[in-house]
């Protein structure tokens, strides 16, 4: 099966569609772009730039992929952005290209939700299966580990690291890392426990959803410095392996975690 391209469609002849993808009214498609096969790309979406967007996506109308990134050192440089399968992107949703200052490209996974208005900034690096409510905006070179989920209007300043299984108020501003199952909010976000909720839909064991809650007391609430708290992880961790991205994570955290 061929792809399917609406009459008013611009795409460039240099463009590769893989078969079944489907480009609707008015969408641009540009030179460079890829696209995989089962995309569904709607109306007025704007696709330019270095661009590769995997398998069984959906592109709602106005969104706008692989755009020059909104940063002042940029010169045109061969940067891109890689979008895996399955993800749905909503309405006005935009995500740049990266830059040569950092890896050089925006990258999204696989099986992620983003709700309309969100922005994702040059640099950002997103995991898998996270939801992102509308409006939350994501600034340059910001990582977001899997299964995050982002409350609406939640803002995150740059280099910023959300770990895995993490959780944010609605309206959240956050300046710091935020570790690994913790739910932060507020202006500037604090940390409010464990995503224990996410954790039970997820499959987690009582019993490990414990575990991780005690090492949340430990990093947060023991009143132990930074690495007096990481030798009580290490202990931990050895009969409760999740316990172990709390380590990882703080290993490669650089602004410090929010506290």
């Amino acid at each position: 099966m061929s792809a399917r391209v609406h009459p008013s469609a611009v795409v460039h002849p240099g463009a590769r569609l893989a078969a079944g993808v489907e480009v609707g009214p008015y969408a641009i498609v540009g030179t460079e772009v890829e696209i995989g096969e089962g995309t569904w790309i709607g109306p007025h979406v704007v696709i330019d730039g270095r661009v590769r967007i995997g398998r069984r996506n959906r592109i709602f109308q106005f969104a706008s992929i692989g755009a020059a990134p909104q940063d002042k050192k940029y010169k045109d440089e061969p940067t891109r952005v890689e979008i895996g399968d399955d993800n749905t992107i909503r309405e006005y949703v935009t995500i740049n290209r990266g830059t040569a200052q950092d890896l050089g490209v925006t990258r999204i996974g696989n099986e992620n939700w983003i709700m309309a208005y969100v922005h994702f900034a040059h640099d950002v690096q997103v995991g898998n299966k996270t939801i992102f409510a509308n409006c939350t905006q994501l600034a340059g070179h910001v990582t977001v580990e899997d299964w995050v989920i982002f409350g609406a209007t939640t803002l995150v300043h740059q280099f910023v690291r959300i770990g895995a299984h993490a959780f944010t108020g609605m309206g959240s501003f956050i300046s710091q890392d935020v570790p690994p199952y913790v739910m932060v909010a507020g202006h500037m976000a604090s940390p409010y426990g464990i995503n224990s909720e996410g954790l039970r839909r997820r499959g987690f064991a009582p019993q490990t959803i414990q575990a991780i809650k005690r090492a949340y007391r430990t990093l947060y609430r023991s009143g132990l410095s930074l690495e007096d708290a990481k030798r009580q992880l290490e202990t931990a961790a050895q009969s409760c392996p999740e316990i172990r991205l709390f380590l990882e994570f703080l290993a490669v955290s650089k602004r410090g975690i929010a506290r």
